[in-house]
């Protein structure tokens, strides 16, 4: 076929609309599952509505923060393209030269950065491969596939921790990038520092790493690992971090990666350029000048899973180590009841398939009311 000859055009889907002549998707969409955002809460009369099906920040962002974005008002104007006054505020709070690091849309729009930069196709069309556990972050599958990269997932434990001796053996040739999420989302385990020094010195140091440490902040567990520390031993480690999670900033999509100068050089070729807003930086900045304040709310919030996951335990559930802001039930084919069971008590939780189901740590009402449910279902899945 020369290039002056149409091509054919795609056969319609079955009961589907005629497709628009020459325009089509990239096949790779057809094998990419679609993104599902947490549902908000069922209206229920006479009881106030909880979402607990996204891992967001129940809090608003600190009183400094809303007064620092209330004030700007020049949104006409572009922001800065590369973020300079975050990324100098987070190399004087993280004590590291401002050039390792990248910001980008949200810790996911940092690692799209990472991909497309690092992942995708080889010289001869082939596609490379990006290794990480399963089930793990459910935008992994979905960034990877649209940068044109391969997935290879590996299944977790059954305690919901990352295999890492099955992830270094799924290592090949072909592997360019692999994601480590550590406290892992949904499951909620830490990786520790000496699992994670044992599996880099396995890998080949040609391989991008990527620690998504979007939970950082909700860690407790001193044998967590500490990626900052690593990451200067380490020219093939980057950072993943969020200001979404812990400062409440979910709306406004700001995080960043961290890295080497032989990797962040590279992924500011790639990085979307204005990814950060004006806003989104202001109140980044702000946020970091009151950390404190940031961190005694965090430290509310593990309160809060302590008492639920204390609360739970105390009932028969056997609960999955919980260190992000969010449980993991591992209900198997009993998803879809406790997931229609919380709808009627107009909370909303995530059902992952017929996986388990993952609840955020919300309001101290919702997580008294979210006990309450686990309660009365049973650490057994019958409904009472």
């Amino acid at each position: 076929m020369t290039s002056t000859e149409p091509r054919p055009a795609p056969a319609a889907a079955s009961g589907g609309p005629d497709p628009v002549p020459g325009v089509r998707p990239r096949a790779v969409l057809d094998a990419l599952p679609r993104y599902a955002a947490g549902r908000p809460a069922t209206v229920v009369e006479g009881l106030q509505s909880f979402k607990l099906s996204s891992n967001e920040n129940p809090l608003t962002p600190i009183p400094a923060v809303l007064d620092a974005i209330r004030d700007c008002t020049s949104i006409n104007r572009y922001p800065d393209a590369v973020s300079t006054r975050l990324r100098e505020r987070l190399a004087e709070h993280l004590d590291v030269p401002a050039d390792h690091i990248v910001t980008g849309g949200g810790s996911l729009g940092a690692l799209n950065q990472v991909l497309a930069t690092y992942a995708g196709q080889n010289d001869f069309g082939a596609p490379d491969e990006v290794v990480y556990a399963w089930r793990s972050f459910e935008a992994y599958p979905i960034s990877v596939g649209l940068s044109g990269a391969s997935s290879v997932q590996v299944p977790l434990l059954p305690d919901g921790r990352h295999d890492l001796d099955a992830m270094a053996e799924a290592v090949t040739g072909n592997t360019r990038v692999i994601l480590l999420c550590t406290p892992n989302n949904p499951t909620g385990p830490i990786l520790t520092r000496d699992e994670v020094v044992s599996f880099l010195a396995r890998v080949p140091n040609d391989v991008v790493v990527v620690l998504d440490e979007a939970y950082l902040e909700f860690v407790r567990d001193p044998d967590a690992v500490d990626g900052l520390g690593l990451y200067r031993e380490y020219p093939n480690l980057v950072l993943l971090r969020t200001f979404s999670k812990a400062h409440g900033l979910a709306g406004l999509r700001v995080g960043y990666t961290v890295a080497q100068p032989n990797i962040t050089e590279n992924l500011r070729v790639s990085a979307v350029p204005f990814a950060v807003s004006s806003v989104g930086e202001q109140a980044a900045v702000t946020s970091l000048d009151h950390l404190d304040e940031v961190l005694a709310r965090v430290d509310t919030l593990v309160a809060e899973r302590e008492r639920v996951v204390a609360a739970l335990t105390d009932a028969g559930w056997d609960l999955p180590q919980a260190e992000g802001n969010f449980v993991w039930l591992r209900l198997g084919g009993r998803c879809g009841a406790f997931t229609e069971a919380a709808e009627q008590r107009a909370l909303a939780v995530r059902r992952f398939g017929d996986e388990g189901v993952r609840v955020s740590i919300g309001e101290v009402d919702a997580n008294t009311r979210f006990i309450e449910l686990c309660r009365s279902f049973g650490a057994r899945g019958i409904a009472r």
